[in-house]
């Protein structure tokens, strides 16, 4: 089965670039704060990194005192950045796709991957495999789309608003049916996957391991004050961290 590879479309990775070098970016406020909230104390361990990107991760793993990364990405644009903006001699990178990890090897103490999951379709076979690349007591931490937003399919508006345009609340539907979700982000046919939460959660515990924690970040006073656009999130939170010990 072909892995969709979006990110190898040259009007995508610009747009997407430019998003992430935008200052109040949702990864940046919220996301990347919360997904190395996450984090155990990296000394001495070896981490995997699912979708790496532009590797910039990578590199704050090593800092932070991992003695050997591994990031694969599906991206050749994406490693392209990271080869030439992040590299590091205890920094391996691998043109390779998540539903291939097997092909790495050795085992690693962390595994982590930030905002890939939802382009993924199997997640229960991933989780499989990425629990058999975890040593014992090894943590399994990701970040995805939070299901309140994959489930959204661009049928009917996201939100609904007063007669002044303001947004009232989000308009919530088909989230139990699951599955293939097909959306335009600068280019038309972005495939995406919904999963319940219960979905991902028993997806998790039924491949054997254990939840530690779950965050759906929301935004701080302080982040009000700089960026009030950010009062959509809570009505619906972006994001959907989790922490899973093996």
């Amino acid at each position: 089965m072909a892995k969709q590879n979006i990110f190898d479309n040259e009007t995508f990775f610009e747009g997407y670039k430019a998003i992430r070098d935008r200052e109040g970016n949702a990864n940046d406020l919220f996301e990347i704060p919360a997904l190395f909230s996450l984090l155990p104390d990296l000394k001495g361990k070896s981490v995997l990194d699912l979708g790496c990107g532009f590797g910039e991760h990578c590199v704050e793993f090593v800092n932070k005192g991992a003695s050997k990364v591994v990031g694969i990405d599906i991206s050749e644009k994406m490693l392209e950045v990271a080869k030439k903006e992040n590299s590091n001699p205890a920094i391996t990178y691998i043109l390779l796709p998540i539903e291939d990890i097997e092909m790495v090897d050795d085992k690693f103490d962390i595994v982590i991957s930030s905002l890939a999951f939802h382009y993924v379709e199997d997640f229960d076979g991933a989780v499989k495999k990425i629990y058999d690349k975890l040593n014992t007591d090894g943590s399994f931490i990701f970040s995805q789309e939070n299901p309140i937003n994959t489930t959204y399919s661009g049928e009917i508006p996201r939100w609904t608003r007063d007669e002044n345009g303001q947004k009232i609340y989000v308009n919530l539907s088909n989230y139990a049916r699951e599955g293939e979700r097909e959306s335009e982000w600068f280019v038309d046919g972005i495939k995406k996957y919904h999963r319940m939460f219960s979905t991902i959660v028993n997806t998790l515990t039924e491949n054997g391991f254990i939840i530690e924690k779950m965050i759906e970040p929301i935004p701080t006073d302080e982040i009000l004050e700089r960026f009030p656009e950010q009062e959509d999130l809570f009505h619906k939170p972006d994001f959907l961290l989790v922490k899973a010990k093996k």
